[in-house]
């Protein structure tokens, strides 16, 4: 359980006030502050620093100031809000490349249970909504990234829906932490990881988004897109700071060297 400092500290993090109330504003509030303030990262995939599957991926973002992939973001995050007192579940989902939907417990979010409402909680993927959305309803749900919608396709399942476009498939059942221990070490070490490919970050924005990736950078604000190729190590520590907030002591580098070592070494 997060102490009392700490729970000021991620608030401060994410530039949100503690709740008087547990409830669905606040809730609102806290995940649209959390999704413009931590970036989705992979730099610990590359550098072989241990990513972790319980309390401590607070740390990472609390007082080392970094991001994380849904594996990290998203349990930080629900451990936040059970601190708050809201009543929170992990969910395990499939993602979607194009119509093709993978395997099993690639990605994690949250189920948080208010006033006998259950709501997709989610700070830990690419096109996540902003706040809440209501599982249970039917037709659109609008949110400042486009309309979603939630359709139970049998099973106790949910695809989960942007702009008509499935993003992934949402399984009804709970899951512990440790459930997630053998895909995150595929994550780390297998060579068609998606997390293996490239280094990269990304943070949401009030009018667009900021993305690192390798050496470029590219920055969306209002609809208009522009890169910039940072052609220098210190231009791209430089970047790292500036428009993610995230400090590197070098510019973060590719590298597949850690698959196939212990998996102790990633989990422990």
């Amino acid at each position: 359980m997060l102490n009392d400092a700490t729970v000021d500290l991620y608030l401060k993090r994410i530039g949100a006030e503690h709740p008087e109330t547990a409830d669905l504003d606040a809730l609102r509030e806290l995940q649209e502050r959390h999704i413009l303030s931590v970036p989705f990262e992979n730099l610990d995939y590359h550098d072989g620093t241990p990513i972790q599957l319980d309390e401590s991926v607070v740390d990472k973002i609390v007082h080392r100031g970094r991001g994380g992939g849904c594996y990290e973001l998203n349990p930080a995050f629900g451990f936040l809000l059970q601190v708050l007192g809201y009543q929170v579940e992990i969910l395990p989902a499939r993602t979607y490349s194009g119509e093709k939907l993978g395997p099993p417990m690639v990605h994690l979010a949250l189920r948080v249970t208010l006033d006998g409402e259950s709501l997709l909680v989610d700070v830990g993927f690419g096109k996540c909504p902003r706040g809440p959305l209501v599982f249970g309803t039917s037709g659109e749900q609008s949110d400042a990234h486009g309309a979603y919608e939630l359709v139970p396709v049998g099973n106790g399942e949910v695809d989960v829906l942007l702009k008509g476009k499935p993003q992934y498939r949402i399984d009804d059942r709970p899951a512990e932490l440790d459930a997630f221990l053998p895909t995150l070490w595929w994550y780390r070490t297998a060579p068609d990881s998606p997390f293996l490919q490239y280094v990269f970050a990304s943070q949401v924005t009030a009018s667009g988004r900021v993305s690192i990736r390798e050496n470029t950078l590219t920055v969306t604000e209002n609809g208009q897109r522009r890169t910039e190729e940072l052609t220098t190590d210190d231009a791209v520590v430089a970047a790292y700071r500036t428009h993610l907030g995230i400090d590197v002591e070098r510019a973060p580098k590719t590298t597949a060297s850690y698959a196939g070592e212990e998996v102790d070494m990633y989990l422990n």
